[in-house]
């Protein structure tokens, strides 16, 4: 069981939150050994009385990622709301993020050299992220409980279906079906064919952004453009900015920030200090630089990652920065990332030697899956541009009773669009199942 310790209690606008740490074991095949911290916030509804809270079921949230840190949250809205009703939500700073003990350039030196650290990292994948929850759920004193995984939630949430499922009541998912087995190579060329879709579909509402992004692109290969932080922004660099693709609620942001490219001064058409703004806080991976050292690891089962996304791309030309009109990128992490973010950099050789891992173990069980007995429901989006469709519904035909809504609605950020909607409706389906 995790040693715990509430570090405070809060209480405003509509909810009460409780700030809690567990010491868990960093490799918990030696729980006697390294303990690190997980941070969690319990996030209730002020509406329940004292008693009654205490009678609660829990629900755990696992976010996306990987390497990103529990919502931060000043009031129950969206999905929160909904699932606020009935449950205690414990929000995750899942390992080494947020004020969970943490993993970046600064703190992973002080492990060693680059091995000790790929070894270090190498405890940070979503069996480990399970085998916390489990420790948690017992420092609680919870029977069974509810998960919630979104985008790489959903993964971690196939994962405890795996390998803890008698610690779940109940599963729910969106957009987050994970391929069971497979090379990352698969993942790449589905979602390299669905972001060219994106691109073409983008391009078709805003036709004069296409000539502003070429513009843009030009003008960085001519000139040696530096970012506020100092650091080149490179035609691959700017790519990254296709992230905002990814969603039915931030997509239009890309056509607000592309009409603020340039500006014209003494010195001639320039990128405006605006633009190269909002631009740093879309490439640099300073506040999740885990997001990008593991991020072909959770793919990994058996066999090395060795760069999937970078080595697919060739058979993708459209994407390659010396395209005439290079189409822009979304969630792919290619090495050149760690040249180019200062906040990658220190780790590029460790992220090599992660890349380079080939005895990565299993994350998902097929076997019990297929014999799975835990109400599931998961929420497919159509269109998603970083959890493929058909990749998804393969994973969820695998799964026994897991209920899928698929939706064109929605894309990758559906909860973000309409989260109270779509989380009734997923628990409503695991109920019915």
């Amino acid at each position: 069981m995790a040693r715990h310790r509430v570090l405070g209690e809060h209480a405003f606008r509509g909810l009460r939150a409780t700030e809690h740490v567990f010491a868990v074991p960093l490799d918990h095949g030696d729980p006697d050994g390294e303990a690190i911290d997980v941070f969690a916030r319990e996030l209730i509804s002020s509406a329940h009385p004292a008693d009654v809270v205490a009678r609660l079921p829990w629900l755990v949230y696992l976010q996306g990622g990987p390497g990103g840190r529990g919502n931060r949250v000043t009031s129950l809205s969206g999905w929160m709301k909904e699932a606020a009703k009935e449950f205690r939500i414990l929000m995750l700073d899942q390992r080494g993020t947020g004020l969970s003990t943490p993993a970046d350039r600064t703190t992973l030196p002080l492990r060693g050299e680059p091995a000790q650290q790929a070894e270090y990292l190498s405890h940070f994948r979503a069996d480990s992220i399970v085998l916390d929850c489990e420790a948690i759920r017992r420092a609680l004193g919870s029977g069974p409980w509810t998960v919630y995984g979104q985008s790489f939630g959903g993964f971690c949430t196939l994962t405890y279906l795996s390998i803890a499922p008698n610690g779940l009541r109940e599963a729910l998912i969106t957009g987050g079906l994970a391929p069971l087995d497979g090379p990352a190579e698969r993942v790449y060329r589905a979602t390299y064919a669905r972001l060219a879709a994106r691109n073409a579909e983008y391009f078709s509402w805003y036709p004069e952004d296409r000539a502003r992004a070429t513009e843009v692109i030009d003008h960085l290969r001519a000139h040696g453009v530096r970012l506020p932080d100092g650091s080149r922004l490179s035609p691959e660099r700017f790519q990254l900015v296709g992230n905002l693709l990814g969603g039915n609620t931030r997509v239009d942001s890309l056509h607000h920030l592309l009409e603020d490219a340039f500006t014209h001064g003494a010195d001639g058409d320039r990128l405006s200090d605006s633009f190269l703004t909002q631009v740093q806080s879309l490439v640099t991976r300073a506040p999740n630089p885990l997001y990008a050292v593991l991020h072909e690891s959770i793919y990994a089962q058996g066999e090395a990652s060795a760069w999937a996304a970078w080595r697919v791309l060739d058979e993708y030309p459209d994407f390659r920065a010396d395209a005439a009109e290079p189409l822009l990128l979304g969630e792919m992490v290619c090495p050149w990332l760690f040249e180019q973010d200062p906040a990658l950099a220190p780790l590029a050789a460790t992220a090599r030697l992660l890349a380079e891992k080939s005895d990565w173990g299993r994350l998902y069980d097929p076997a019990r899956l297929a014999e799975n007995a835990v109400p599931v429901a998961a929420a497919v989006y159509r269109d998603d541009i970083y959890v493929d469709r058909a990749l998804s519904l393969e994973t969820a035909g695998r799964v026994r009773g897991l209920r899928v809504w698929e939706t064109p609605d929605f894309h990758h950020d559906g909860i973000s669009d309409d989260g109270e909607a779509i989380f009734a409706r997923l628990l409503a389906m695991a109920r019915a199942a």
